[in-house]
């Protein structure tokens, strides 16, 4: 076993882990060792947002200033304890990692996947054939969550992205749906509203129809559609997050950002006043610290008795 590395216990799980003392943000010497520690000490609270949720992770094995690659399928010589979920769909078969243990997030954490995304479904609201979930258009996945990811172009900050969000959580409440937001630990604001579950592609229509309307009513604030030359100044609203097969990034990821930005569940009143381009800012320690001052401040999104969303006919 190389110098360099540690075993330690998680749980019931015995793992090695490697080159603790690798700098993975350069900008601020932020190690894969407070990587590794943060994701634990998150676990608890990351965990139940995880919970029967395929992840894709963006990994950055030689820091955020090098090139990150995404990973689908479990990893090579991964332990035969992480939970696997197979998914059918339109590029093949894929072997998707479940986390559902705090080992789970420290050997990632190890393989420096700093990112995690998840779709808006679980594998319990799904079609299962022979072990594998099917994103076929009749059997897709209904999502148990409505996300509406808010994307600032050029020329757009935080105070704009805010303004924005306030305006779609009122319009939300119109249709019965009560949004929880949170960073993405980039320079937006994700909605999450939990739901009924519902064919992911009826969420799509109806996300669609939002961004429509809104785009109508505010020229000068939203846009919805996905060229670049109708951004500037605008902030998209990207509805195409709702579909099986794509996936948001998960509440208290990190981002593979200059900083160790985290994907933070903040409040509504500070979503208000958020008065500066870098408000809604969050480190790890940061994070750590208000979870627990406050909790989890996205725990409404768990809900599992969302209401039903408002009918849109294909093509409307």
């Amino acid at each position: 076993m190389p110098a360099e590395s540690i075993v330690t216990t998680v749980g019931e799980r015995t793992l090695t882990l490697t080159n603790l003392d690798k700098v993975l943000y350069p900008a601020c010497d932020f190690t894969k060792a407070e990587v590794v520690s943060y994701y634990l000490a998150i676990a608890d609270t990351m965990l139940p947002h995880l919970a029967g949720r395929c992840l894709t992770r963006v990994r950055f094995p030689n820091g955020v200033e090098a090139q990150p690659f995404f990973e689908k399928n479990m990893p090579s010589g991964a332990p035969d304890w992480l939970s696997v979920q197979p998914v059918l769909g339109t590029e093949g078969r894929t072997e998707y990692l479940v986390a559902g243990e705090p080992a789970t997030l420290v050997y990632l954490a190890n393989l420096a996947a700093l990112e995690l995304h998840a779709p808006q479904w679980t594998t319990a609201h799904t079609t299962i054939v022979d072990g594998a979930v099917q994103l076929a258009a009749d059997v897709e996945p209904r999502a148990t969550t409505c996300v509406i990811d808010l994307d600032p172009g050029p020329g757009m900050t935080m105070v704009d992205v805010s303004k924005g969000a306030l305006l779609i959580a009122a319009r939300l409440a119109a249709d019965g749906l009560i949004a929880s937001v949170k960073t993405s630990g980039s320079k937006g604001l994700q909605l999450s509203a939990p739901i009924a579950p519902t064919p992911s592609e009826d969420v799509v229509r109806y996300v669609a129809r939002l961004a429509a309307e809104l785009s109508r009513a505010h020229p000068e604030l939203f846009v919805a559609t996905m060229a670049k030359s109708a951004r500037s100044e605008r902030i998209y609203i990207d509805y195409l997050q709702n579909k099986a097969a794509r996936n948001t990034i998960c509440a208290y990821s990190l981002r593979g950002k200059e900083q160790p930005w985290v994907a933070t569940p903040v409040t509504w009143d500070e979503v208000a006043a958020a008065d500066s381009p870098d408000s809604l800012r969050f480190r790890p320690e940061d994070v750590l610290a208000r979870v627990a001052d406050s909790g989890d401040l996205f725990a409404d999104v768990l809900a599992d008795d969302g209401p039903s969303l408002p009918r849109v006919e294909s093509g409307g």
